[in-house]
């Protein structure tokens, strides 16, 4: 994880789903890449090109709720979208995105002040969100998760911790 990201941002209002982030039709594509090309397609046709022109998307109270797919996080993260700041999160989502590898923020000041294709900027070390000369605080991700978003999520954090452990088995 990068510990500053600038961008523009894609727009979506409150209670954005997981049916809208990623379509139901979509969810026996197993190759994360043509999954993140249909990302948002749920909001029209028009919203995987518009995506793929961003590099955030800044959302309202509730985003991902709905069904618990982990396909939402990963088509997000595979449209080549860095980070997700919303006002808040479903449970679900929250932890289906990080345990992914996609960062997110709650930031609930923020995203009624930042409209479709404002530059922003997540400053993970800072704990802000920048746009429009402002700059909107929000709480710190406990270290365990910043070290998990660095690794790329938890199934590459949990393969090294495996594999350290084997190789210290093996040096006795």
């Amino acid at each position: 994880m990068e510990e500053r990201i600038t961008g523009r941002a894609f727009r979506c209002g409150d209670d954005v789903n997981t049916d809208v982030i990623i379509p139901g039709r979509f969810l026996t594509i197993v190759d994360p890449d043509e999954l993140g090309g249909h990302a948002f397609e749920g909001m029209g046709e028009e919203y995987p090109a518009r995506l793929r022109e961003r590099q955030l998307v800044v959302a309202g109270r509730n985003f991902g709720c709905g069904s618990s797919r982990e396909q939402a996080a990963t088509a997000i993260k595979h449209a080549g979208i860095r980070v997700v700041v919303a006002k808040s999160f479903s449970r679900l989502f929250y932890r289906n995105a990080l345990n992914l590898g996609l960062p997110i923020v709650e930031c609930p000041e923020a995203p009624d002040r930042i409209a479709e294709g404002d530059p922003v900027t997540v400053d993970f070390s800072q704990g802000t969100v920048e746009a429009g000369g402002q700059a909107y605080r929000f709480p710190p991700l406990p270290e365990f998760l910043v070290e998990m978003l660095r690794e790329g999520g938890l199934v590459p954090q949990l393969r090294r911790i495996v594999a350290e452990r084997r190789a210290a088995r093996a040096r006795g």
